[in-house]
């Protein structure tokens, strides 16, 4: 790979971030994906490991706003729980993370 260039596509990243409660964030299931595994396993890792990450490291969804963000992503129409979303400022904790 050359300087410069990322394994993940910059757009790609940039489409998965929302603007929800007045912060960029990135909801539970594009983060997974971008990641590689599913957004269960990526909420098991969160659950377990509570104690790494600030207290309003992230946020569930109302069901208002996960209406709101599934009428504006069409991949999103199958969701069965309300999303738990991260800023963005936040990921960089994931990366702490040895593997998922």
């Amino acid at each position: 790979m050359k300087s410069g260039e990322s394994i993940i596509p910059i757009e790609r990243v940039e489409r998965s971030i929302r603007f929800i409660r007045g912060e960029k964030v990135m909801l539970d299931a594009d983060l997974a994906v971008l990641y590689g595994v599913s957004t269960k396993r990526l909420n098991e890792q969160v659950k377990r490991n509570r104690g790494r990450f600030p207290e309003d490291f992230m946020f569930q969804l109302t069901e208002k706003e996960k209406l709101e963000v599934v009428a504006n992503c069409d991949h999103l129409k199958k969701l069965k729980y309300s999303p738990i979303v991260t800023a963005i400022n936040n990921m960089t904790f994931f990366l702490s993370f040895p593997k998922f």
